[in-house]
């Protein structure tokens, strides 16, 4: 089934992440109270809203976070799903549907798929990784489950800004390569702050004995970023788009690995 235009009222909240802003409408007030206090620092005037998405709640075979994702195309129309929620989108409209189970995980999962699709259409990219900002520049964490985003995010120190620790957007303009506050939250199960800065630094994380920064070759920066970058769709067009930018952000920005001991003296050599 193909997403239709909406047919309802206007009965939403809109969720601006980066410069992609989704308008999210139900009927259900409880649930729509629930998106507001969910998604409170990144909800935004109705007029910005660039998509819009009808939200349907559903508890029947629809309960499943653990199943596989599918993400397909079929000219403007997109289909992506998990077994937790099902959602259409059609290009043309920018309108679409979501039909899932009634809690916050499966919308956030949904908007992460969306968005990974939108950004990578435009220079950008999500990327499992913490981020925060210091001093007016962007330091972003990345690494697979267990190697320190959390840790090195409930680490920083007060004059850090938390942007997420789990899901970073990055995010591409004329003067380089940002990123952007996320209410994607990991292990800290907090949302992030609404701002952005340019990135300074990209660091791979890995725990270890001593402190220790050290350069990664161009080569290896891409491919430690690549394996770190959320993107499930099979979309030939889009895949190169994100190899594209990724490959542009080695090329501006530096790429180290941080081995680091889980103390705050840590953020010491974060420059």
């Amino acid at each position: 089934m193909r997403a239709q235009p909406n047919s309802v009222p206007d009965r939403g909240i809109v969720v601006r992440i980066g410069d992609v802003a989704v308008n999210l409408r139900t009927n259900d007030h409880a649930y729509r109270r629930k998106l507001r206090n969910h998604y409170k620092p990144f909800v935004g005037p109705m007029e910005n809203a660039e998509f819009s998405f009808d939200i349907e709640l559903t508890d029947s075979g629809i309960n499943d976070p653990e199943d596989e994702v599918s993400v397909k195309r079929s000219s403007s129309f997109w289909c992506f799903q998990r077994g937790d929620f099902h959602a259409e989108w059609n290009m043309a409209s920018n309108t679409g549907t979501i039909r899932q189970s009634a809690n916050l995980y499966s919308i956030d999962a949904a908007l992460r798929i969306f968005h990974t699709v939108v950004l990578a259409a435009r220079g950008g990219f999500l990327l499992h990784a913490a981020s925060a900002i210091r001093n007016g520049r962007a330091f972003v964490f990345m690494g697979a489950s267990g190697a320190g985003k959390t840790t090195i995010a409930s680490l920083a120190p007060l004059d850090a800004t938390l942007l997420t620790d789990e899901v970073s957007y990055i995010g591409s303009d004329s003067a380089g390569y940002r990123a952007f506050g996320t209410p994607f939250a990991g292990e800290l199960a907090k949302c992030g702050e609404n701002v952005s800065a340019p990135i300074s630094v990209v660091y791979l994380l890995a725990q270890g004995g001593t402190n220790q920064i050290e350069r990664i070759s161009a080569s290896d920066a891409v491919r430690m970023l690549l394996a770190n970058t959320l993107f499930f769709a099979q979309d030939h067009d889009l895949i190169r788009s994100v190899f594209q930018s990724v490959c542009r952000l080695v090329d501006q920005i530096p790429v180290h690995r941080l081995t680091f001991v889980p103390d705050a003296c840590v953020w010491e050599d974060i420059v």
